[in-house]
């Protein structure tokens, strides 16, 4: 279906309502970072598996009990999109820190954000398209070609799973809002996440119990990089499109390199700032570029 921007207008909840939503990413966007940054301590005691399942499970643990989801009055493709969320959640989270395992986290969140905007660029006819593609395409280039000594071409590999995987996720949870009451629909996927993630992470490594001083660590990750990120996205996908929240996630790789810079010491190159630069840029112009109508 091909709606122009009027028509999105006319659509969309007020102004305030728009608003609204755009906080809610740019609040969740910083939170998710943040708390990368703090997995990333709590992956040298307990492994990238272990850091999967605890915060996971303890993400799971939080929105049951806040949100009670009701079990009653859900067709069988309401639980279908509900649980794989819940997989696409569990296989993306697992990319991602494998990755981040290789590559320092500003690098990292640049070839995720590829994800959001191969979808921003389906989902848009305009000339401009290609430039904005190019572009982002120039930065990934231009990290690459900083040395593959710091961009591990296995975390290269895996960014770019985590990149499809997010893409995915964006798809899956605003349906998912659309089918469910409040955060249930969000709850129910997390215990999806958290159910698989345990003979996933016992299969291919270790999981290991966190020292009581770390504990901190793991509710801090589980907030900042599940509870708060998920449930403001579901929220502000009821109120702007899957391609418009793509695209606001351009912020994403500033904020991971700033997180990584304050949290784990992580500095990055010129080149590599450079890059990190034409993706957020090619990002921007995806959505500011004035243009023909947008298919949702």
């Amino acid at each position: 279906m091909t709606t122009g921007p009027t028509e999105w207008g006319e659509r969309a909840t007020p102004v305030r309502g728009r608003a609204g939503a755009l906080a809610l990413l740019l609040g969740a966007d910083v939170a998710v970072q943040f708390g990368s940054a703090a997995a990333a301590l709590l992956i040298p005691g307990v492994g990238v598996w272990g850091v999967l399942v605890l915060r996971l499970t303890v993400s799971a643990v939080l929105l049951l009990a806040i949100c009670r989801p009701a079990l009653r009055g859900h067709a069988t493709g309401d639980w279908g999109v509900a649980g794989l969320l819940g997989l696409t959640l569990c296989a993306w989270n697992s990319c991602f820190y494998l990755a981040m395992e290789r590559m320092p986290l500003g690098p990292t969140v640049t070839l995720e954000l590829l994800g959001p905007l191969t979808l921003t660029l389906l989902g848009s006819r305009r000339a401009t398209d290609p430039l904005w593609a190019v572009l982002a395409l120039t930065g990934v280039f231009l990290l690459s070609k900083d040395g593959f000594s710091g961009l591990d071409p296995a975390g290269v590999g895996f960014a770019l799973c985590a990149a499809a995987l997010w893409a995915c996720y964006i798809l899956l949870s605003a349906r998912t809002g659309a089918r469910f009451r409040r955060l249930d629909g969000l709850a129910v996927a997390m215990a999806v996440a958290a159910a698989v993630s345990v003979p996933v992470g016992s299969v291919f490594g270790r999981v290991t119990l966190p020292e009581a001083g770390d504990i901190w660590l793991v509710v801090a990750v589980a907030v900042l990089s599940s509870v708060v990120p998920t449930a403001s996205e579901l929220i502000a996908l009821r109120t702007i499109p899957p391609v418009v929240f793509s695209v606001l996630m351009s912020l994403a790789p500033p904020a991971a390199a700033l997180a990584g810079l304050l949290v784990l010491g992580q500095s990055l190159s010129s080149l590599q700032w450079l890059a990190m630069a034409l993706v957020v840029v090619a990002c921007g112009g995806a959505l500011l570029t004035p243009g023909p109508a947008r298919r949702e």
